[in-house]
């Protein structure tokens, strides 16, 4: 555990050195986040905001791992290798949207094969490569073998988080905080495994988002883009299958999961109802908004349910 948490904090200064030189390398090529047109109306302000700060997360969190945890432990290379094909991605995408005045970047029918191809070779890697097929269920004392049927799973677990922290995304330190919650939780369940290389991973993750944090605290200078979102959900599903605990996702992540269930709720009551909305807006954030919380209120409450729901995933792992 000292290790894992000295290359985090390794990781932070990293990123919090790397985060001001790129903030002005984004400015000076106008790399500014566009708003959506129908979100709430004090969002609008925002517009402009330099995007793709992921790039101060995924690049420290590379260079530690490639420096301090990959020799001897080469299956760590796997949520690694998730990371930067999400990123890659991400970074098309956040480039696509940016002279975009909706802000949408790379459209579904495009983006999403690509999703599931990495989904795909995640999955693929996980089963065949590090040999895991099982599924640990709270208060059983043994693994279940799932067989076949992990291939499907963990290829939707990882394809899925990565749009949930996606969607995720859109308040001040929402995705950063609620991410860094979730990477404590499963950097203590792999240490708890004695998956050491894979809790120092963890836990190097953790450090590089609370570097930008530092930048994305409200009101934001930098925004995470679809280049840190993609990427950190991507790796943190596969992180959980790592440790066989990804059954906990749903709590552990259960914000990404709450999330992304308004969005499909929302789409499918307004067409059952042929236009009314079971939400004022989704995602969930935005509808809370909208009843009267502010931003700061709506982030940090949202924080106090991740950690809640880190403290049970844990304890469950640990039952």
């Amino acid at each position: 555990m000292a290790e894992a948490l000295l290359w985090g904090t390794l990781a932070f200064a990293l990123a919090l050195t790397l985060g001001r030189p790129l903030l002005r390398w984004l400015r000076a090529h106008h790399i500014g986040k566009s708003i959506r047109l129908d979100g709430p109306s004090s969002h609008q302000s925002k517009i402009g905001t330099p995007t793709m700060g992921g790039l101060m997360i995924l690049a420290p969190v590379i260079a530690v791992t490639l420096l301090t945890n990959v020799v001897g432990r080469y299956s760590i290379l796997v949520p690694l290798g998730v990371m930067v094909a999400f990123g890659f991605l991400g970074a098309y995408d956040d480039l696509r949207g940016i002279h975009d005045r909706l802000g949408v970047g790379m459209l579904a029918r495009f983006k999403f094969p690509w999703q599931l191809a990495i989904g795909a070779g995640a999955a693929i890697a996980l089963r065949f490569v590090l040999d895991l097929g099982g599924m640990a269920v709270p208060t059983f004392p043994r693994e279940f073998d799932i067989s076949w049927l992990y291939l499907p799973i963990a290829g939707f677990l990882v394809v899925g988080f990565a749009n949930a922290v996606n969607l995720t995304d859109g308040l001040d330190g929402l995705a950063g905080g609620t991410s860094a919650i979730a990477y404590i939780a499963y950097g203590v369940i792999a240490f708890l495994q004695g998956q050491v290389y894979l809790s120092t991973f963890c836990f190097t993750v953790t450090g590089a988002i609370m570097a930008f944090l530092w930048f994305n605290a409200h009101p934001a200078e930098l925004f995470m883009g679809d280049v840190g979102s993609l990427a950190l959900g991507g790796t943190l599903a596969t992180v959980a299958l790592m440790t066989e605990q990804w059954l906990l996702l749903v709590i552990v992540g259960g914000v990404f999961v709450a999330e992304t269930l308004s969005v499909i709720l929302q789409v499918a009551y307004f067409r059952w109802t042929h236009g009314k909305r079971l939400f004022k807006m989704a995602p969930l954030h935005h509808h809370f908004e909208l009843l009267g919380w502010s931003e700061t209120q709506t982030v940090q409450r949202f924080w106090i349910i991740s950690i809640l729901c880190a403290m049970v995933g844990i304890a469950l792992a640990l039952w």
